[in-house]
């Protein structure tokens, strides 16, 4: 069957895709596409949501992926890589044809990477905590030891929680204060003690700041579209059970 995802004119012809909840076998509060296997699903079911990725994308490729800590770490993926392992990092790396790099998210932002004339790519969960330690930045720098160019790297944003769904506190917003003193533009006013973060705007200045031109940011929020994107805050405010994850991949023909 067809399922739907979304992708990014930025990545050109490269295979990717972001995918949501629409599509799968999973049911109840996990339907329909949960990745997530964390999530407490059926591992029969999530086994088969992410073949139906793979084949949507890149038929026949093999897919890697992480125990996702919320860190900095980029992992290689080359000739050696056990594809099996899931190791501890936040984002993937390769200059391999026939993987699949995947991330997975439920409101953290989704980052895709793609150099087409070095024949690289990248895939980042970029949480809070991953933003602001600098995942992109060992993303783009693993990217550059297997010969691509920062010039050349295009970079898209995927599904993640909006400005307008974000609400953080203000200790929230003095860590990235003391950080950079010019992130108060990625807060508007909220309730008292309170700002509305953009996730995706933060990401995508990091980005430019570290040399990439060509920025995509999807503007889909995860949290407010329930039909279309698995949340994590949304799961916690509706007191549910648990919470799928959508899975977003790019890979190398």
């Amino acid at each position: 069957m067809t399922i739907p995802f979304d992708t990014a004119a930025a990545l050109g012809d490269i295979p990717h895709g972001f995918f949501g909840r629409r599509g799968g076998v999973s049911t109840g509060e996990l339907a329909a596409l949960n990745c997530g296997l964390g999530s407490g699903d059926d591992p029969a079911l999530i086994a088969e949501n992410r073949r139906r990725v793979a084949e949507a994308t890149l038929p026949g490729a093999a897919l890697a992926g992480l125990y996702q800590v919320h860190g900095n770490r980029c992992v290689i993926i080359d000739e050696d890589s056990d594809l099996a392992a899931r190791p501890e990092a936040d984002a993937l790396a390769t200059n391999r044809p026939g993987i699949l790099l995947g991330i997975l998210t439920a409101d953290c932002v989704p980052v895709l990477f793609a150099d087409r004339e070095a024949g690289v790519i990248g895939a980042a969960h970029a949480g809070w905590k991953g933003a602001i330690a600098g995942v992109t930045d060992a993303t783009l720098d693993a990217m550059e030891s297997l010969g691509a160019r920062r010039k050349d790297i295009a970079a898209a944003i995927g599904p993640c929680i909006g400005r307008a769904s974000y609400e953080v506190d203000e200790g929230f917003v003095q860590r990235f204060l003391s950080d950079d003193p010019a992130n108060e533009r990625f807060f508007a006013a909220g309730r008292a003690g309170h700002a509305m973060f953009d996730i995706a705007a933060y990401v995508a200045a990091r980005l430019a700041a570290a040399g990439v031109t060509r920025i995509a940011i999807g503007g889909q929020d995860t949290y407010a579209d329930a039909e279309s994107w698995f949340s994590y805050r949304r799961a916690c405010h509706k007191n549910e059970n648990s919470y799928g994850r959508q899975l977003s991949v790019i890979g190398l023909r």
